[in-house]
């Protein structure tokens, strides 16, 4: 009773047990041995409605006769392992001999058994020990649910810098201003041809915003030549894959990316880069991106050419189906281009206006971060 009170003062919240047993006589006991103890208990005659009342109400120990009807103990276990698995259970039997065997016991998650008597000493203890390792299991919880929190945190602001650096990769170059979320755009376009899974579309979308993450490891003095590249240069525009992703490893929200961005310049017949990988051993979203990444570079202006026309395009990425591109990619790409090709011209639309606003916000503190006053 004084733990109760204790309890009580101390604003700690009484744990709840719950007694099944079909005999009223043990149900009596129970009651009167945890009346004005720290716990909370409620007796139930019937099994069936036990099982009812644990799915609306919550409950942290549960002390439960193995031999009844119309369910026995471990019936009305396997019930309630269905929909609550933290639910501590102890099996009471009238003798150790009818306990049922040890491997169901540990199927069912049963957390220890104990033999019923007159006496209550060994019940008492085994009670205590299961409130505890459920107050140890509260308390681990709470740890996770904080370090959860803090890392939603960290994956945040990790984002956000991610984000400002990429930004700060397009602004080098006005010329590839708004290419990834192109490349993001047109990934999702065939990804939803294709039949994607949500899971999937959100991937490609994401990892079309960071395929080119890691420009931002390679000297703008390469980036923005007007002229062709040397050897050396070009084997290190090549890099910029691992540099990519290398700056995303450092979070675990970008798993699902990396693939993506690592292996975007792979080609299907396996003369690509870095991996040199063929055909199915791209990632399958990596050789989407493959084909929204060339097909936005061939529309979009360069220094040294304009954007080349539709037609065209459509024939390279015919031709080079099967050598650069996945040819049931490329195809799925052609449909769209040749059926829908309004919406990638929307689209275009869309970026290019949003691009003017969220590029100078972006730049600008970006610049603030790493002290410099202007980075066009």
């Amino acid at each position: 009773m004084r733990k109760a009170l204790q309890n009580q003062m101390s604003g700690e919240r009484r744990y709840r047990i719950i007694g099944v047993d079909d005999e009223e006589g043990i149900l009596d006991s129970l009651t009167v041995l945890f009346d004005n103890s720290e716990y909370e208990f409620y007796g139930a005659q019937d099994p069936v409605e036990a099982i009812e009342l644990v799915k609306k109400e919550h409950f942290d120990l549960m002390l439960l006769d193995f031999m009844m009807t119309p369910l026995h103990g471990d019936e009305v276990v396997e019930e309630i392992r269905k929909f609550n698995k933290e639910l501590y259970i102890l099996l009471l039997t009238g003798h150790k001999d009818m306990a049922p065997p040890l491997e169901t016991i540990k199927r069912l998650d049963i957390q220890g058994y104990c033999e019923k008597s007159d006496k209550f000493d060994q019940l008492q203890l085994l009670v205590e020990s299961g409130i505890k390792s459920v107050k140890q299991m509260e308390e681990i919880k709470r740890i996770n649910d904080k370090l959860s929190e803090s890392n939603d945190k960290l994956e945040k602001a990790y984002l956000e810098m991610v984000e400002t650096l990429r930004f700060a990769v397009e602004a080098k170059d006005t010329y590839t201003r708004g290419h990834s979320d192109r490349v993001s755009e047109y990934s999702v376009l065939i990804g939803q041809k294709l039949g994607l899974t949500e899971d999937q579309i959100k991937t490609l979308r994401i990892g079309g915003l960071f395929h080119d993450i890691g420009k931002i490891g390679i000297p703008d003095s390469i980036l923005l030549k007007p002229s062709k590249l040397s050897d050396d240069e070009y084997s290190q525009i090549k890099n910029h894959p691992a540099i990519g992703a290398h700056i995303l490893g450092s979070a675990d929200i970008f798993k699902d990316i990396i693939p993506i961005v690592k292996h975007h310049h792979e080609k299907y017949d396996g003369t690509g880069y870095p991996g040199m990988l063929k055909g199915e051993e791209i990632p399958y979203l990596a050789r989407i991106a493959a084909v929204a990444d060339t097909f936005d570079a061939m529309t979009s202006r360069r220094s040294y050419r304009g954007p080349i026309d539709i037609e065209h395009v459509k024939d390279e990425i015919k031709r080079c189906e099967g050598t650069q591109f996945d040819p049931q990619v490329a195809e799925a790409f052609l449909e769209i281009l040749n059926n829908n090709y309004e919406k990638i011209q929307e689209n275009k639309r869309i970026i290019y206006k949003m691009k003017s606003f969220i590029q100078r916000k972006k730049v600008l503190q970006y610049s603030n971060y790493i002290g410099v006053s202007d980075y066009d």
